[in-house]
């Protein structure tokens, strides 16, 4: 699964917009669009989520699910609940 801030987050490490993440994805823009705009995990048609997570794989993201462990290297950012000091 990838949720929609993740999605976001893999463009903005990329430095590319919409339109070039539905190329290297080979869907249609309205396609990336819609999923940026799920609340939640990405809700599409299958076949257009892999392409889009195999997109980014091919670019060098890595996707992180929730509590997993991250040993492929290299930098990245991990979003995390916020601690409560007060």
């Amino acid at each position: 699964m990838i949720t929609a801030a993740q999605l976001r987050a893999a463009r903005a490490l990329l430095d590319i917009d919409q339109k070039t993440m539905a190329a290297m994805a080979g869907v249609s823009v309205p396609t990336i669009q819609r999923m940026e705009a799920s609340t939640g995990n990405v809700r599409g048609v299958i076949d257009s989520l892999v392409k889009v997570v195999e997109a980014l794989d091919r670019a060098g993201i890595e996707l992180i699910g929730e509590h997993a462990v991250s040993g492929g290297g290299g930098r990245g950012v991990r979003l995390r609940h916020p601690v409560n000091t007060g």
